[in-house]
């Protein structure tokens, strides 16, 4: 339908008013929630995110397109609750403790809303424990886990270990981020997964979900 297809494109293009219209526009034309969502937000991030991997764009579109897409969800979300349609998963992601960065882990969050994920933000400096609660309270499919100080990259591992303490590793999959966060790093502390950037931990989460399936 040609709104969807320029919702699509207000998303990439990241025109949050222009987005916030043609959204409206589709729900006062009744169209269903769920494509509204997948032709519209779902496909524009995708678009988004492949345009990032080739170099076409950088973070800074890729976050006012992340922004214009979450500005659209905000009016769709109420729909989608209402026609019980289901997130295609759940995140639970947070920035580990010591660190106070949040740019990346803000980015990783909008980019997993924009492929379908309910993400739920812990915030700032948040503590290997705090996560485990988190875990138990949300029963999330993944946990992601952002640094940006290689000093605080030792709290990664703290969450792995903690999760195994409380009986919760093997429900939930882990995934790390961040500047100075390698994939070697990764399986060494025992994650199940390691993403350059936003784009692909969006991607990759997604993979995972739908082989699971």
């Amino acid at each position: 339908m040609s709104i969807l297809n320029d919702l699509r494109k207000s998303v990439i293009d990241g025109d949050m008013v222009l987005t916030q219209e043609l959204m409206q526009k589709a729900l006062l034309e009744s169209l269903p929630p769920e494509q509204i969502l997948k032709e519209g937000l779902i496909n524009g991030m995708a678009e988004v995110g492949r345009m990032f991997e080739c170099g076409e764009y950088f973070v800074p579109e890729m976050l006012i397109a992340a922004r214009a897409m979450k500005s659209g969800l905000t009016l769709l979300r109420p729909h989608l609750i209402k026609a019980n349609i289901q997130a295609l998963g759940k995140v639970v992601i947070g920035t580990v403790q010591g660190d106070l960065h949040d740019l990346g882990k803000n980015l990783v969050g909008m980019m997993l809303e924009g492929a379908g994920f309910e993400v739920v933000d812990l915030g700032v400096d948040i503590s290997p424990q705090k996560y485990v609660e988190a875990v138990k309270e949300h029963r999330p499919d993944f946990v992601a886990c952002s640094a940006l100080l290689t000093t605080t990259m030792p709290r990664m591992k703290d969450v792995v270990l903690l999760l195994g303490e409380a009986g919760l590793r093997d429900q939930v999959k882990v995934m790390i981020g961040g500047a100075p966060v390698t994939e070697k790093y990764a399986a060494d502390i025992g994650a199940d997964l390691y993403t350059p950037d936003a784009a692909s931990a969006a991607s990759r989460a997604q993979e995972l979900v739908n082989k699971q399936r």
